[in-house]
């Protein structure tokens, strides 16, 4: 007959098997440093990586986009003092400073807020991550600083489901979206599906109506909408003027003109990012560098 084991021979095969477990079980997520940088970059594994020097030009730089610049602006500022503010979706024009805005605006903020105040954070998000909202949402729920969740170039295809996940975390689900937390999203399309998907449903769907609501709605949570649209030949010319005089590049606008519409011209573009490329050239051929934003 088999002995019964002592009370202490129970006791440390249990606790063999409870250390077994935890050596089994995955390691509890690190708290993040928040403090350790202004803006991060959230990860599939569902890790934090802090970013210690943003890729963006100063605020004053983004010409041609004074009204849109102002109101995203506002909004973020409100958002970092703990006023209610919006949820932005930056549509329209490739080119015209979306991303470039959503970067800048919040070095703007942080460099009027007063000593000792929580900054605010920027969180990059990446589309094929947007079904990790939820957990990221839990990490930044308790933080004392304010965060913007910036997903750049948003959109979705006809079978991608993962729009239905930002539907609910723009809504806040049952938990509410955290006080501190507001989502900015850039993209070319201003309800953020494709035309050609949006005409299917409305010829193939059993209710028309009710197919085109639930595709579109998305866009409805989104409460500040920022339209982009083409430059004019003069606004073009203030950007490449602006990136000239800004990095001392020794020409006036008489000398610029001609190059700059040439190399607009060659690429049938005329936006900021054109003007960019042309000065990130003109700059290359006059043997001047460019320091880094």
């Amino acid at each position: 007959m088999a002995s019964i084991p002592s009370d202490a021979a129970t006791a440390a095969l249990l606790d063999r098997i409870a250390a077994a477990l935890e050596r089994l079980a995955p390691a509890a997520p690190a708290r993040p440093d928040f403090d350790a940088a202004d803006a991060f970059v959230w990860s599939a594994a569902g890790t934090l990586t802090p970013v210690p020097q943003v890729n963006r030009v100063d605020i004053a730089l983004l010409r041609g986009i004074d009204r849109v610049r102002d109101q995203l602006l506002d909004n973020t500022r409100r958002f970092a003092r703990g006023l209610p503010a919006n949820n932005a979706l930056l549509w329209g024009a490739r080119g015209m400073g979306k991303s470039s805005l959503v970067k800048a605006s919040q070095a703007a903020v942080n460099a009027d807020l007063p000593a000792g105040a929580p900054r605010l954070k920027l969180v990059e998000i990446h589309r094929e991550d947007i079904d990790g909202l939820p957990a990221l949402m839990a990490l930044l729920r308790d933080s004392r600083h304010p965060f913007v969740l910036f997903c750049d170039d948003l959109s979705f295809d006809s079978d991608d489901t993962t729009y239905k996940s930002l539907k609910a975390v723009l809504d806040g689900g049952i938990e509410g979206r955290p006080a501190n937390v507001l989502f900015y999203a850039t993209s070319n399309r201003r309800h953020l599906m494709p035309r050609d998907m949006i005409d299917n449903e409305r010829a193939t769907a059993i209710n028309p109506g009710e197919a085109i609501e639930e595709k579109v709605s998305l866009s409805d949570r989104f409460g500040l909408w920022l339209g982009f649209h083409k430059c004019s030949q003069d606004e073009y010319l203030d950007m490449v003027e602006g990136y000239a005089v800004h990095f001392g590049i020794g020409l006036d606008r008489a000398a610029l003109t001609p190059e700059a519409l040439e190399w607009s011209a060659t690429r049938a573009s005329r936006s900021g990012r054109t003007a960019w490329q042309f000065i990130q050239d003109l700059a290359g051929r006059l043997d001047k560098a460019l320091p880094q934003t």
